[in-house]
């Protein structure tokens, strides 16, 4: 897909790799869509750079895990710009809970993070799919994990949680087609806010040995886990259900 003029969704890029990505997609010519759910200031700042470089974007709030501000997000874009070709499922969160702490795992972390993480890639890609239909084309990128594929990560609902959106990312794959591709993104170990937020104090020492056991010997950038993303949307137009780990390799 050359995406020079097409219209694209990053939910959750007020920061990360969100925020990579769509600095990226408005490089290369798209108008974006900035989603955030509590950082304003972040999406204006991100809306801003990218207008100070010449391309288009406007931020808008939006829970992806309500089903209402999904459609209102949604609606957004195609009323400001005419059409949706590219949703990007970014949005997240975690608890960080320790596995074997399984009494820590309530039922408000099982909803807060299945809201999030599985309804939200859902209410998204539903609200999206119509539009993309009637432009002719889409293509849809969802955010998962290497904990959904290993069972690993900030805690087992979370990973749960990143195994279902692999899951979905097959059965959309399967209904969506020919016009729609859909496929999903599994990063490992990623620099950033999100886990040095998470792991405090230990963060320095967990991004050394996630390097140390990685082939690349280093762990992901926003930027790197955004090149694998935009590689789905723009370059890989004959694949579809698939899951890409970009983690160097630690998974081997």
């Amino acid at each position: 897909m050359d995406v020079r003029g097409k219209v694209a969704i990053v939910t959750g890029s007020s920061a990360g790799v969100g925020r990579a990505l769509a600095e990226l997609l408005a490089r290369e010519g798209a108008k974006v869509v900035v989603n955030y759910a509590h950082s304003a200031a972040d999406a204006d700042e991100v809306v801003a750079g990218i207008r100070a470089a010449g391309g288009t974007a406007h931020a808008v709030r939006g829970d992806v895990g309500d089903d209402a501000d999904c459609r209102a997000l949604i609606d957004s874009a195609v009323s400001t710009y005419g059409a949706l070709h590219i949703l990007v499922n970014n949005a997240g969160m975690t608890y960080f809970i320790a596995h074997p702490d399984l009494d820590a795992v309530n039922e408000q972390v099982w909803d807060d993070t299945f809201r999030t993480n599985v309804q939200g890639t859902f209410n998204c890609t539903r609200a999206a799919a119509p539009h993309m239909k009637a432009a002719g084309e889409g293509a849809i990128v969802n955010i998962a994990s290497i904990a959904g594929v290993r069972g690993v990560g900030s805690s087992i609902p979370y990973a749960a949680s990143k195994a279902a959106v692999i899951t979905m990312t097959k059965s959309f794959a399967r209904i969506l087609g020919p016009e729609i591709r859909v496929n999903c993104v599994a990063p490992g170990f990623i620099d950033g806010r999100w886990l040095k937020g998470g792991l405090g104090e230990r963060y320095d020492q967990a991004k050394a040995s996630a390097a140390a056991a990685t082939p690349l010997k280093a762990v992901a950038t926003p930027e790197t886990v955004a090149d694998a993303i935009y590689g789905l949307i723009a370059h890989q137009v004959f694949v579809t259900g698939q899951t890409v780990i970009v983690d160097g390799g630690a998974s081997l």
